[in-house]
């Protein structure tokens, strides 16, 4: 998610408030994930991501009336490029899914932004929590109940469309203010979407039902959670924002098990666990490193 505040001064009741924000966006994430899946057997994954994905779209245009005019070239190469990782990201993750259980294609594709956290690092000791999370990742070859290679591969090019997300919205962050560069990517995303919705067929979004499913899919999956986060992060330290994400699986499960009765096995708890372990390690020692003393 984007994370581009700088916040000087943190209050325990602020930082309390904040954390249960992050809390709610990532239950509402899940949960939203997990009602989508659940109408897989009447609408097509593609489909039901654009309709996630247009929700939002008009949510943000009506929310930040973004100003086109005067952008540079490089604004919106930027932009086109947000777009672009932000539909692969949803569009895979949704393939995902109806694959392979909602806790598993979440924690696979958290390889994603772990990735970018340790990326660039110079301490050898960062590479533990790459390890851990690749161990985590290769234990459910183990025990592969409900796990396909497919829906492996969706899972991790969500993971890669993930990292390019974080990557790009930094940019974006620096060259549209507020939440400008969001909406116009939204709607760069949902149009890239067009092509594949009108080839399967527009039929399923003619119904009201399914339209108002799919709205309430794309607040529960992404205005609500960008709204919680961004309010979050007015309160809250980034590390700390980073490591209460990292809760991201574990929730997924939770709504897997609640909504969609996906029940996971004891072994890929453990991967689970792994990875949320690498994905808190990585935050943690990033935030640390930020404070290391600068050798002369």
């Amino acid at each position: 998610m984007i994370r581009p505040y700088d916040c000087t001064a943190y209050d325990g009741r602020g930082m309390r408030k904040a954390i249960w924000l992050v809390l709610g966006g990532i239950l509402s994430v899940q949960f939203g994930a997990a009602v989508a899946k659940d109408l897989f057997d009447r609408i097509d994954p593609t489909a039901m991501v654009f309709l996630r994905l247009a929700t939002s779209t008009v949510v943000f245009w009506a929310l930040a009336r973004p100003m086109l005019r005067g952008r540079s070239r490089e604004d919106w190469l930027v932009v086109v490029g947000f777009g672009l990782s932000l539909g692969l990201m949803n569009w895979s993750i949704y393939q995902a899914f109806a694959r392979i259980p909602l806790g598993l294609a979440v924690t696979i594709e958290f390889v994603g932004p772990l990735a970018i956290a340790v990326i660039g690092s110079r301490r050898a000791r960062d590479l533990v929590w790459v390890a851990l999370a690749c161990g985590g990742v290769l234990l459910l070859g183990f025990q592969p109940e409900g796990v396909t290679l497919v829906g492996v591969l969706y899972a991790l090019l969500a993971g890669a469309g993930w990292a390019s997300y974080i990557l790009f919205s930094a940019s974006t962050g620096r060259r549209w203010p507020g939440i400008d560069g969001l909406a116009v990517a939204s709607a760069v995303a949902t149009a890239l979407l067009v092509p594949a919705v009108l080839a399967g067929g527009v039929g399923d979004l003619l119904h009201l039902d399914i339209l108002l499913l799919g709205a309430a899919v794309g607040l529960l999956s992404s205005v609500i959670p960008y709204s919680f986060e961004l309010a979050a992060l007015r309160s809250l330290r980034p590390a700390v924002f980073g490591i209460l994400m990292s809760l991201e699986p574990a929730a997924a499960a939770l709504a897997g098990m609640l909504v969609l009765h996906e029940f996971l096995t004891p072994l890929q708890w453990v991967a689970m666990a792994c990875v949320v372990a690498a994905s808190v390690g990585a935050t943690r020692s990033g935030s640390a490193a930020l404070h290391e003393p600068v050798p002369d």
